[in-house]
């Protein structure tokens, strides 16, 4: 049996939602968490009885038509249609593994019993999580202010058998994913369907997943930056403590003490330098690479934050007597994050680029495009070209989302977040960076082919060694797609924060 998380009230970390997610485990609500629930939704069906006062989305309708009053014999109706109504997304669909995260950081935030739902909805979401039922959700349809809308109305129709999930490999219909495990529709109470689609469960989806991939992304930069420094014959006195010490940003100084520690026992930094200097992309990599590990610290904060909270509206307090409207759901916190991670994320790959760019040009004893018998062979010249558009095109995405906002409800809803757009463009931006750092691991690799038979560190041959297990020795012109796929997934997969520890 899969090991078990407990959905409760107390803190979740990255570091723990990490583990539920690598390690596959299933989920099930804790007895506290299941008491919030059923406390919150008996005070909500209890209030309703002895009071027929408008109370926003439970018996009003929505946005500009909140002052609509709805009997209390359509509220079940008024939720089903709020549902299908809203479940306008398009475009392409989002990935599984956001999906997952959505359906975990949603049962999450209705645990915490200000929402009241019913048991049986959160429980058939848990159900959902555990055995890999992942609804299709689309990408494209949320203003990140009233919640992410249409992404969450996707996510959750498979509840009333509407919609499509993804299970097994198979595309079904929401009913035929009920009928297979002889589940019946939900069917909503008052409340619920606005709790299901408010929220920033899209965004921070998004914004988990791309914190959990960065800190791949920062130790491989790290490792790379010092491999390429290797190759390209630089001097370690740019990351000498004294430097930093008398400038001491916490990113600059870590970054600094990595590459240091990744150059412990080099050969080639006991051979004599001829230059004075190395170039900015490898001088300044503490800087850089540390101006982007203190923007990831804020970012994780933001995200962190936001997986520990209510976001749908109105919000319910059951011990208080109170049912209160307001903008929990508005995503400016996580626009505004997501939008500095993708500027920090880029510059990973910015910087990465020119050091592709300066191992390629001939200097410094290496051959131009780092192949023999260049001018028959081109060698590793294209690749730089893929690395520069593709920088180019990060460029573009880092335009931020987060400034702009377009009135939509009538005016009810006169200021958007664009959250829900600031983080697909985030996770292109990371997918970029991971494909700029795979061309320079591919072309600091070869550069060392000329350097030998000196060596570099332990560690850094260490990184060597597998990555020529994947992919080996350019001796004559091939297809390098293939080199640059498989570098992709090394990138992605090899233990570089074990190798900076």
């Amino acid at each position: 049996m899969p090991e078990l998380h407990l959905i409760s009230a107390a803190p979740f970390s990255l570091a723990q939602i990490s583990q539920v997610l690598r390690g596959n485990m299933s989920l099930a609500l804790s007895q506290d968490a299941e008491q919030r629930i059923t406390h919150c939704f008996e005070y909500l069906q209890q209030r309703l009885e002895r009071s027929q006062a408008p109370v926003y989305g439970i018996n009003t309708g929505f946005g500009s038509l909140c002052n609509t009053i709805i009997g209390h014999d359509s509220l079940e109706e008024l939720q089903r249609n709020l549902m299908m109504s809203h479940a306008c997304g398009t475009g392409d669909e989002v990935p599984a593994e956001v999906v997952k995260i959505m359906l975990l950081l949603k049962v999450q935030s209705l645990a915490y019993g200000h929402s009241g739902v019913q048991l049986a909805t959160v429980n058939r979401l848990i159900s959902f999580y555990n055995r890999e039922i992942f609804p299709v959700v689309y990408q494209q349809g949320s203003l990140g202010a009233s919640g992410d809308l249409a992404p969450l109305a996707h996510l959750c129709l498979p509840l009333l058998g509407l919609g499509e999930v993804r299970f097994q490999d198979f595309k079904l219909k929401g009913h035929e994913i009920l009928d297979i495990f002889s589940w019946d529709p939900i069917q909503l109470q008052a409340k619920e369907g606005l709790a299901l689609l408010n929220g920033t469960q899209f965004m921070n989806a998004y914004g988990v997943l791309l914190c959990l991939r960065a800190r791949q992304i920062a130790a491989a930069a790290d490792v790379l930056a010092a491999l390429s420094l290797e190759a390209f014959d630089g001097k370690a006195d740019p990351f000498q403590p004294h430097i930093h010490q008398v400038r001491p940003h916490n990113g600059q100084r870590q970054s600094a003490a990595t590459i240091l520690h990744l150059l412990a026992g080099s050969e080639l930094q006991q051979q004599h330098k001829q230059h004075v200097q190395d170039p900015y992309s490898f001088r300044c990599v503490p800087q850089v690479h540390g101006a982007s590990l203190d923007a990831l610290a804020y970012v994780q904060q933001v995200i962190t934050t936001e997986m520990n909270s209510v976001t749908d509206n109105p919000n319910i307090f059951p011990e208080d007597d109170l049912i209160l409207s307001g903008g929990n759901f508005h995503g400016q916190p996580l626009a505004l994050a997501l939008d500095f991670f993708s500027i920090a994320l880029a510059e990973w790959g910015s910087i990465s680029e020119r050091r592709t760019y300066q191992l390629i040009s001939g200097q410094r004893g290496l051959p131009h495009f780092l192949v023999s018998n260049p001018g028959l062979n081109s060698g590793l010249m294209i690749p730089q070209y893929t690395a520069a558009s593709i920088v180019s095109q990060t460029k573009q995405l880092c335009s931020p989302a987060s400034v702009d906002s377009i009135v939509s409800s009538n005016g009810q809803e006169d200021h958007v977040s664009m959250g829900a757009n600031a983080a697909t463009k985030a996770y292109k931006v990371l997918e970029n960076v991971e494909r700029v750092l795979a061309i320079e691991l591919m072309t600091a690799a070869q550069a060392m082919e000329f350097r030998r038979p000196a060596r570099t560190s332990p560690a850094l041959e260490r990184v060597l060694e597998a990555y020529r297990t994947q992919v080996p020795v350019l001796e004559k012109d091939r297809v390098l797609h293939d080199d640059i796929q498989l570098s992709v997934q090394f990138i992605r997969k090899f233990p570089f924060q074990e190798i900076i520890a």
